[in-house]
This record gives C-alpha cells, structure tokens and sequence, in this order.
C-alpha cells in the first residue's frame, strides 16, 4: 500500500517546527552576551553593615554584570512575619538589607534607562544570580513573590510539557540564575502549570563524589575525572548553567595552587568545551588575588595570593570562554573582558548609593 503524501504545507510546517527547536537548543548559550564572559560579582551585599556600596561597584564596573546575592529568611520575632534578606549566613539578625531594597531599588534606575535605551538584543544586561543559604520553603515562595513583582524586567521562558524541550528565553534587562538544590526545582519550576513563565533557571546537578576517600584523593580526583563524567545530565528548560568548583582544574583550588600551567590551561578549556558542547552555561567560583591586607571582607578561601597570580587565571577564564567569572575584584577584573563599553554601557551613569 502506498504511504499517504505529505502537502507542502505540512511538510514545510515540520521542517520549521524542528529547525525552531533545533534553534532554540543552539541558540540558548548566545543569549547570555553572545556567549562571552562576564564580571560575577561575587558576594554583592554588606557584611554586618560594612560595605554597603558593592552594588554600586559592580554596576559602575561594566556590562553585561552579574551581581550575587546570598538569600535568608528573618522572621520578625516580634511580629512572627518574615522577609527576604540578603547575608552572608543562614542566621540572619534581622539588620540585614532586604532583596527588595538593597538590590531591586537600587538597580531600578539603570533598568530604566535600559530599556529607555531598547537595545534588546544586547538584553541581559544584569544577571542576578542567587545563593540561597538555606532552602526552607517560605524564604523559597517569598523570593518568587518578589521576582512577581519586577517579571515586567525579567527574562523569562515558557513552561513546557516536556522539561528536555528548552523554550525560549523573552529578553528583557535582567536574567535571573539559582543553584542546584532541588528543593528550589519544586518551588520555581515543578509547582508551575505548563504554559507559566518561569522567572528564574536553576543549576546542573553536581556530580556525587567518591565515598571512602581522604581530603587529599578528593582533591585529586576533581582534578582527574574526566569533563564528561563530571557532567552528565543534558539541560533542561529550568536546569541551564553549571556552577563549578576551581577545585576541578586546579588541585586544591586557590588555597594550594601552584603556578599556572599549560596543563592547568588544558584543563580548563575543556570542562569549558564540555559545559559549552552540553548547552550550559559556565561558571568557576571564584578568583582573587590580594595580599591579606587589602583585604576588604573577602576572606582568603578564594584567595590566589597576588593580583599576578589571578590575572593569569581571569585571562585563562576569559580565553576559555567561561561566562561568569566571579571575583571579589570587581574593578580589577573588569578591564581584562573583552566586551565594547560604548555598545553594552546603558548611557546613564549608575545611581548613588542608597
């Protein structure tokens, strides 16, 4: 028996469907800067009142500009009510900025001239990324009721039937990023009818490590294991970035770093190519490089040791293709990206600290 012939039409209309979807996997890791890197501005809030102008640093650095902000939840004893603030820890004492105030109020004037602006296609120009530090569900629903609020200015994506179908992401000023908890998953993603808009796209899953291994072999075996068993799960409509580890190019990350090497280099390039052949976008956390007393609230956990060191690093990471370099060195990095201030800048300066 002979098939039944397809019209033109219907032919025409499955080769646009599939070349679509094809697009939409291919043209995912474009969306971010053309797939370049960016300035992540590492831990962008106060400490216990000091240094309150780091968002003010981090606009005023360039962009496209990640900006982090470590999420809690203080409940008002008082009160009983709770809110969203920005610490450095899970206890938070209630002094704290709210995510409200300190990151949305005062980027507000900037997303106001960039849109003014319309360059959509150079939108994202601020990615907002979360590190919640506990996952707790009224912190996690309250965070999705803020970002309600400002979805106007949020890129966002269609929730499908299928989670291996990747929609496509509606450019607008600010995309917003989380990590892998799964518990954020059931919150931003799982919860949603198909057809919501999902506000916000979470991490690729890390790989387990090895049991019944010393500090020492752990540390090797980051080093050792291939990209491909590293990384594994293919993205998904919410899942879109990977966040790794230094520990997995160089041994021991920043605290026992040694020179930079061409095998360092190696390394690099390909967990980048991986990430990159997978459809994720990638980050290392995190660079610096100071003397202990320039230190100005960023710890020595990431800490190469000299601004020679890490610049090594950040042209590595640059050459590489990382798209989110996060550094406690906002000014510093900056001028190594190689990106176009005329192009990317919004015309207006950068508001006043608040």
């Amino acid at each position: 028996m002979r098939p039944k012939s397809i019209s033109l039409v219907g032919l025409l209309a499955i080769v646009t469907l599939s070349a679509f979807s094809a697009l939409a996997q291919k043209a995912d890791l474009d969306f971010l800067n053309h797939n370049q890197p960016m300035l992540d501005a590492h831990n962008c809030y106060p400490y216990e009142g000091h240094w309150n102008d780091r968002i003010q640093r981090a606009l005023n650095s360039g962009f496209p500009v990640s900006i982090e902000q470590d999420l809690a939840w203080h409940v008002d004893p008082a009160t009983g009510k709770g809110r969203v603030v920005v610490s450095h820890t899970p206890h938070p004492t209630g002094q704290e900025p709210t995510l409200e105030d300190y990151f949305f109020k005062q980027v507000s004037p900037v997303v106001e001239k960039i849109i003014a602006e319309n360059k959509r296609s150079q939108w994202p120009l601020i990615v907002l990324h979360f590190d919640f530090k506990d996952n707790q569900t009224a912190l996690l629903e309250a965070v999705w009721n803020v970002l309600g609020q400002h979805e106007d200015w949020l890129s966002t994506a269609l929730k499908t039937s299928d989670p291996a179908k990747l929609s496509p992401i509606d450019r607008k000023p600010i995309l917003v990023v989380t990590e892998e908890a799964d518990e954020q998953q059931k919150v931003f993603y799982d919860a949603l009818p198909v057809g919501a808009r999902l506000r916000l796209f979470g991490s690729a899953h890390s790989h387990d490590t090895p049991g019944n291994m010393t500090k020492d072999q752990l540390m090797h075996w980051a080093v050792t294991v291939s990209p491909e068993e590293l990384l594994k799960e293919k993205p998904t409509n919410y899942r879109r970035w990977w966040n790794s580890s230094w520990y997995s190019v160089e041994e021991g990350g920043a605290p026992q770093a040694g020179d930079w090497t061409e095998a360092d280099n190696k390394r690099l390039r390909s967990l980048v190519d991986h990430a990159h052949a997978m459809g994720y976008w990638v980050r290392f956390y995190a660079l610096d490089g100071f003397a202990p007393v320039e230190d100005q609230g960023w710890g020595m956990s990431y800490n190469f040791g000299s601004r020679e060191a890490v610049v090594l690093r950040w042209k590595a990471a640059i050459s590489a293709g990382v798209n989110f370099i996060p550094t406690n060195q906002y000014e510093a990095l900056a001028p190594y990206l190689k990106q176009d201030a005329k192009e990317l800048r919004p015309s207006a300066s950068a508001p006043s600290s608040r």
